[in-house]
């Protein structure tokens, strides 16, 4: 099974704190700045890391 950017961010999300499960920052950052209630929609979060533009490191 192939899993989505939603799946990826409630796996690292539940992990125990002493396992080395990460995701890119990619991913991290524009669900992080969801709302708790949008981090639980699928579509929301998988739209948001679509959608999100890194800034250009100068």
């Amino acid at each position: 099974m192939v899993k989505d950017v939603f799946d990826q961010w409630w796996e690292w999300a539940r992990k125990p704190l002493e396992s080395h499960v990460e995701i890119p920052v990619e991913i991290w950052r524009p669900v992080s700045r969801l709302s708790p209630e949008d981090r639980l929609d699928r579509r929301t979060v998988n739209e948001a890391v679509a959608n999100h533009k890194e800034p250009d490191a100068d």
